[in-house]
């Protein structure tokens, strides 16, 4: 398996402009993928696109397979005759280049609910029939109906966490879920018109984006939120007590960065149950994905190899040990029920030959980020070290932007730097989008806040800050003279000739 020689831009769909608050897949994202054609970008990088929770994260989410509600469009809802103009024209006034979460969140179910109180109505039967459609298909209206119950559910107890619930509800008692169906029946209608009109949008967009040679990166991360469906769902497949409370939970030991480790929380798969269930929660996650996206970054590769294991209550993530995870066993049952996979392998970090062994055995390319070259004996993110089965950043959505990068990097960093990059750089950001351009890498991928040279203020997410993170936006569409720029280097560098093929 491999990527051909690409170049590719990291932009969530929540950054992109418009009027409504948060980024959609309306009209805005049409003009996006234009840009991106026009700039003979190859790829389009978004981060998980799952229904968020507390903390607004998409690595954070009350389903693996649900869509955000917060990504509809209303434009588009307006445009099958679901919301009036005058619903349209009536916007508060959102701040510009920033989400507002709490008001965003309150103001865009409003929206949605009068669109769904129009769509049950039968405003437009020919929706009616393509939602039951869809929902009849198991790959889609198993975990659909599931989510749909557990999103009401959540509402029905005033959006406390499910094992707090009402018993019958929370372990899942047939006949209490029969009860609580009924009740909720009009709750439960509202998530599944949601999702029907998320995998609509998204799907149409999607086939834009190939028609215009655009192929779109998806990010799976390897562990899912202890408040969601799907642990809710598959209790049986995670390390949890029988009150349903976790025996132990995720994270990383105590590295140069952190003395205590990164204590995440999120509940530990029962990998032995997963074995006995021949993977098949994690075979349909993955075609699940893959219908909304053409390739994935598989997001703490690590851990598919050996993951670190907290004891449930520790504070810290010092207590922990490493515990042997069947990535080889996984890797080729994926390999054998859905073919080759064009994946990423996010290995970062301290990665052990075990890792790296997993890696290559499935020719799965690594990651590089061009901010780690020149911290001392960071050698291994040089590009003239670069194998070319790579992808290289300029940055993650976890790294401070270029620009604010170079501003607060050390002496050291910046005499490495400036030796590696023939003298002080003139503009960072274009800098080290030219340096992963013209690597060896068979993809390149910076953020477009580093293309729009932007600094701090434009940061997507610092890691172990809870607050005011994933809420940049673009306040208005990317120029047309950047797409031109990023064109010119993209053909310099052999990048942008022809669409990939991603295999």
């Amino acid at each position: 398996m491999a990527f051909e020689r690409a170049s590719g831009i990291l932009l969530h769909p929540t950054s992109l402009p418009g009027r409504f608050g948060i980024g959609d897949v309306g009209p805005a994202a049409y003009r996006w993928v234009d840009f991106l054609a026009a700039a003979e970008q190859k790829l389009w990088q978004v981060l998980p696109l799952g229904p968020t929770g507390y903390g607004d994260s998409p690595y954070s989410c009350h389903s693996a397979f649900a869509g955000n509600p917060l990504l509809i469009s209303p434009e588009l809802l307006a445009a099958q005759g679901l919301l009036t103009q005058a619903e349209l024209d009536a916007v508060p006034d959102f701040p510009v280049g920033q989400v507002d979460y709490g008001w965003v969140i309150g103001y865009k179910r409003e929206l949605l609910q009068r669109a769904y109180q129009r769509y049950a109505a039968g405003a437009v039967p020919e929706l009616a029939s393509e939602a039951e459609e869809l929902f009849a298909r198991p790959e889609i209206g198993g975990w659909a109906h599931d989510y749909a119950l557990f999103a009401a559910l959540k509402e029905a107890h005033d959006g406390a966490v499910w094992n707090t619930w009402e018993p019958g509800a929370a372990f899942r008692d047939p006949a209490a879920l029969a009860g609580w169906r009924d009740k909720l029946a009009d709750s439960v209608g509202y998530h599944l018109f949601c999702q029907f009109m998320f995998r609509r949008q998204w799907g149409e967009l999607k086939a834009y984006a190939a028609d215009n040679g655009v192929s779109i990166v998806g990010d799976v991360p390897i562990f899912v939120a202890y408040d969601s469906a799907d642990v809710w769902c598959n209790r049986h497949l995670f390390q949890l007590e029988p009150d349903g409370t976790p025996l132990a939970v995720a994270g990383v030991p105590p590295d140069y960065f952190c003395a205590t480790g990164q204590l995440w929380g999120n509940p530990l798969y029962d990998w032995q149950a997963n074995q006995w269930d021949n993977f098949g929660w994690w075979f349909a996650r993955f075609r699940n994905t893959l219908s909304l996206v053409d390739a994935v970054r598989l997001d703490h590769f690590r851990g598919f190899e050996s993951y670190w294991r907290v004891p449930a209550g520790d504070e810290t993530a010092i207590g922990g040990e490493w515990v042997k995870s069947p990535g080889e066993e996984f890797f080729l049952r994926l390999w054998q029920e859905l073919g080759d996979l064009s994946i990423i392998a996010e290995d970062l970090g301290i990665i052990t030959p075990e890792v790296k062994a997993l890696r290559d055995r499935f020719g799965f390319p690594g990651m590089r980020v061009l901010q780690f070259a020149f911290h001392q004996g960071a050698n291994f993110y040089l590009p003239h070290l670069y194998p070319t089965n790579t992808v290289v950043y300029t940055g993650t959505h976890d790294n401070d932007t270029t620009r604010s990068w170079w501003k607060t990097a050390t002496r050291a960093e910046k005499t490495k730097a400036k030796a590696y990059l023939g003298g002080e750089p003139k503009d960072i950001s274009w800098t080290m989008i030219r340096l992963a351009l013209s690597s060896a890498a068979d993809v390149a991928i910076f953020p477009l806040q580093d293309a729009l040279g932007l600094g701090s203020e434009a940061r997507m997410n610092t890691p172990g800050v809870a607050a005011a993170n994933w809420a940049w936006r673009m306040s208005e569409d990317a120029p047309a003279e950047l797409a031109a720029k990023l064109a010119d280097l993209v053909l310099l560098f052999d990048r942008g000739k022809e669409l990939p093929e991603l295999m």
